[in-house]
């Protein structure tokens, strides 16, 4: 084979999934010279599974992402069909935005942002190696011969590292929805010491919408909320109805009748799969006790009949899904138009990175998406843009960003893969976030953007839009620390039953009775103009002000122990106090921080005094 130069650049990234395209938009935009490689550029932006963004938790990585000057948030609002608020019963902590999209328009307007994104060139082609030179990046090389000379790599190769997918009997060798799968890197990637694993995930079928009885189904339709991007202001009036289903007996008897004839219990599949989101043939089997499962069907776009049908992944063979789905009610006589099938890949332990997704044994080698052992775009959207913005602060000489569990969704997505690791696809969730009530989706901006524009990925433009926002709420705060009228203060106390005031209030003081500020809002008109979004975060921050008061405390602490940092080539064999277990971790893990050190799993509250007193006395 040949050898040729494909150029000279700052950074080269692999892959143009989800991280992929938020990992090459961080470095061009923060004036870095990029090449985004990719199997084919019909998949940049490609959503292989739902034709959905945000979700729970997931909602609040979206939002992060655009806070920091990301463009997930944007393009979703771009390509939205259908919003709704999850949770919206429950706590402001664990609301979550989603967003059903055009699956197809938002590959379109990701491929056409990025085109036209300077500095960023796109090429189609598969990476072989990752050149590097005394455990520093040098470039790429491509397996037609081309080398990318570069000082940085963002690996984003989501499922695709020597992919295959299953369908009952039938094993192809290829990456999802029929796409070519990557053959070379792994070898590379071994030889560059990283730790290979097997993780699997899978996708339901879709179905052709005008095969489906929808009358015989709930409609579930949108609602009228804010969109995710804190550059738009409102979502569309009209939007795409969903509709929701279950299976039954006869569903759960065909599956169970067959295990024989399941991948997942037959023996063809013994990768790791998603916990959080099983097949149906886990799902009947694990909770026998049900006699039904939930499932949705959702558009996959504006121009076409396709209908994805969340809740119904499956790796059966295609007889057994075509009979399988026509037990449904609603689906009775439905044409499958693509059917379901497990994948399985390669990915790595994520215990081998720093907290800023460089690799600890190559300088300027980063990782970021399924690769890490996630599940979801999100996660992966999440991942790329800071492993490309830490690549490009390292390129321009700048300190990293690392984002602290009490500051972002984001940075406990990292934390955890990097300090605890996953031994399966690791999905988002607002439990994992100890802080969740300070990590709001409606104060993203306010926690975030600050950061994005010291880095260079928020345009002046967007970050004029925050101050505004900024500005407004404090104003909203400041009316909301007012005096109310006393007469009708005391007729909304008492349609929530309390007795008559004795005394003024203002409208917070009402907030803090467990008045909604919707009712406070009608009965005095007042804010009527104010974003659903500045509202919440203001209604939000009053309501829940002790517990936020004993958050920040928490994190205060959790923040000293942050900055204390260990010595990078400690011997923790040599510490007298530490339990073996710990010992061994710690070694394993270098872990930068005593707050890191406290996280990883083995290491105990004891083992932390000993490291205390242990820097205290060196």
């Amino acid at each position: 084979m040949t050898i040729f130069s494909e150029g000279r650049y700052d950074a080269v990234v692999i892959g143009a999934g989800h991280a992929g395209c938020e990992a090459a938009l961080a470095l061009a935009r923060t004036g870095q010279r990029t090449v985004m490689l990719t199997l084919n550029p019909d998949s940049i932006g490609f959503m292989p599974c739902n034709p959905s963004v945000g979700g729970t938790a997931k909602g609040h990585l979206v939002r992060e992402i655009d806070a920091l000057g990301g463009e997930m948030g944007l393009n979703a609002d771009r390509c939205a069909l259908q919003y709704r608020m999850l949770n919206e019963g429950k706590g402001a902590a664990v609301q979550s935005l989603r967003a059903q999209v055009d699956k197809n328009k938002y590959h379109t307007e990701m491929k056409r942002v990025l085109e036209h994104t300077e500095g960023l060139r796109i090429v189609q082609g598969e990476a072989a190696e990752i050149l590097a030179e005394n455990s520093h990046v040098v470039g790429v090389r491509t397996t037609y011969g081309g080398v990318f000379e570069c000082r940085a790599v963002v690996v984003a190769t989501g499922v695709y590292l020597n992919a295959r997918t299953i369908t009952g009997e039938v094993v192809k060798e290829s990456g999802p929805n029929g796409f070519s799968r990557a053959t070379e890197l792994t070898k590379n990637l071994l030889s560059l010491g990283f730790r290979i694993r097997r993780f699997k995930t899978g996708t339901p079928a879709r179905l052709d919408g005008r095969t489906v009885d929808l009358a015989e189904l709930d409609l579930q339709p949108g609602e009228e909320t804010y969109p995710f991007s804190f550059l738009n202001d409102s979502v569309p009036a009209a939007q795409t109805p969903c509709y929701l289903g279950w299976t039954n007996a006869e569903t759960h008897r065909i599956i169970l009748d067959n295990l024989d004839r399941a991948p997942l219990y037959n023996g063809q599949i013994s990768s790791t799969g998603p916990r959080y989101c099983p097949s149906i043939e886990t799902k009947v089997v694990r909770f026998s006790d049900k006699t039904r499962h939930q499932l949705f069907l959702e558009p996959e776009g504006a121009d076409t009949t396709e209908v994805y049908v969340q809740g119904l992944s499956t790796s059966l063979p295609h007889d057994l899904q075509r009979e399988m789905y026509r037990t449904v009610k609603g689906l009775g006589h439905c044409d499958i138009v693509r059917y379901a099938y497990a994948i399985e890949y390669d990915c790595i332990d994520t215990l081998d990175l720093f907290p800023t997704l460089e690799y600890k044994r190559v300088e300027g080698l980063y990782t970021a998406g399924q690769i890490n052992g996630t599940s979801g775009y999100e996660e992966a959207a999440a991942q790329g843009l800071m492993a490309g913005l830490n690549a490009s602060l390292k390129l321009r000489g700048l300190p990293p960003l690392i984002l602290r569990r009490d500051e972002a969704y984001i940075g406990v997505l990292i934390d955890d893969l990097v300090t605890k690791g996953t031994e399966e696809p690791y999905r988002m969730m607002t439990s994992r976030a100890e802080f969740r009530l300070s990590l709001r989706q409606d104060n993203a901006d306010l926690r975030l953007t600050e950061y994005g524009h010291g880095c260079g990925l928020v345009t002046e433009e967007r970050y004029m839009v925050y101050r505004n926002r900024v500005r407004l709420r404090d104003s909203v705060m400041g009316t909301l620390n007012e005096r109310a009228e006393h007469g009708i203060a005391d007729m909304v106390v008492a349609k929530y039953g309390g007795g008559p005031l004795t005394s003024g209030v203002t409208y917070a003081d009402l907030i803090r009775r467990g008045i909604p500020l919707k009712e406070i809002i009608a009965a005095f008109s007042i804010l009527s103009d104010i974003p659903k979004d500045v509202l919440l975060s203001c209604e939000t921050e009053i309501r829940y002000e002790g517990y936020l008061k004993r958050a920040r405390s928490e994190a205060e602490r959790v923040r000293r122990m942050e900055g204390r940092p260990l010595p990078p080539d400690l011997d923790y064999t040599a510490i007298e106090g530490l339990r073996l277990e710990a010992r061994e971790k710690l070694n394993k893990l270098r872990p930068l921080s005593l707050g890191q050190a406290e996280r990883i799993s083995g290491v105990s509250p004891a083992d932390i005094a000993v490291l205390m007193v242990y820097l205290s006395l060196h």
